[in-house]
């Protein structure tokens, strides 16, 4: 038996276009699964970055306005069928002193990583539960979710509480079947952290010493805990964070 065989499950991922986004939709489809892709950028672009495939559909919405998330259900339903496994991802970084973080860009690294995965996993549980289908709801956090990072406290502070959505969601939804776990990768080598790790020897210096496996993350590694929490070998988890961060969090070294 293939126990990574997702060929019986519908996903959907928020941005799912995005670095670490694009190698987990790869990796999930690799598996079997049928993938409906949310993020906000354009049908272009992100035609540019997914696969070609009939098992992946591109759906555009802001996961944080609760119509729009209800309309890409909708039209996901309909595509696909009622996804079984929703993965909130979508989120951002912004690296600044915390006595001089702009606070329009708190308010919305907030809205992108909170208020948005509280509202696509609300509507996914309002919809297994009419439907009575035994979903799985799958939050990324981060490793600083409980180890401080210089400079990214309100990160820190979002991935803090998308853990603990993750608990309560767990908690409250059991009784109907409804699993709620996280993924909580370390320093990935893509995006922000790699440009900095190519571009700012301080940061490649404390990012270096903070990694104890010594090197930085590939997504590889990321989108594989995916494919594993999506899949029939995880189907007694729930409330429970996977720790996928090459040591970081074993000790804070900054």
């Amino acid at each position: 038996m293939n126990t990574l065989d997702l060929s019986n499950k519908i996903i959907l991922i928020t941005g799912g276009a995005g670095a670490i986004g694009q190698v987990v939709v790869r990796t999930l489809l690799a598996h079997g699964a049928t993938i409906a892709v949310n993020d906000v950028v354009s049908a272009e672009d992100a035609k540019a970055v997914l696969p070609n495939a009939d098992r992946v559909r591109y759906f555009r919405a802001d996961a944080a306005r609760a119509e729009e998330v209800a309309a890409m259900f909708d039209a996901v339903e309909s595509a696909l069928g009622m996804p079984n496994v929703v993965c909130c991802h979508a989120g951002m970084v912004g690296a600044h002193p915390v006595t001089d973080y702009p606070l329009a860009e708190y308010d919305k690294l907030m809205e992108v990583n909170v208020r948005a995965a509280f509202v696509v996993a609300q509507e996914a549980a309002r919809r297994w539960i009419a439907q009575r289908i035994a979903g799985h709801l799958i939050f990324t956090t981060s490793w600083v979710q409980d180890v401080p990072w210089p400079e990214i406290t309100p990160y820190t502070m979002s991935k803090s509480a998308m853990k603990a959505m993750m608990r309560g969601f767990a908690r409250e939804l059991a009784g109907k079947g409804i699993r709620a776990n996280a993924i909580a990768p370390g320093i990935v080598g893509v995006g922000m952290a790699k440009r900095q790790w190519d571009t700012d020897p301080s940061y490649r210096a404390r990012a270096s010493k903070a990694i104890p496996l010594g090197y930085m993350q590939p997504p590889e590694s990321v989108a594989d805990a995916f494919a594993f929490l999506c899949s029939d070998m995880a189907s007694y988890m729930t409330g429970a964070t996977l720790l996928v961060d090459g040591g970081c969090s074993l000790y804070p070294m900054d």
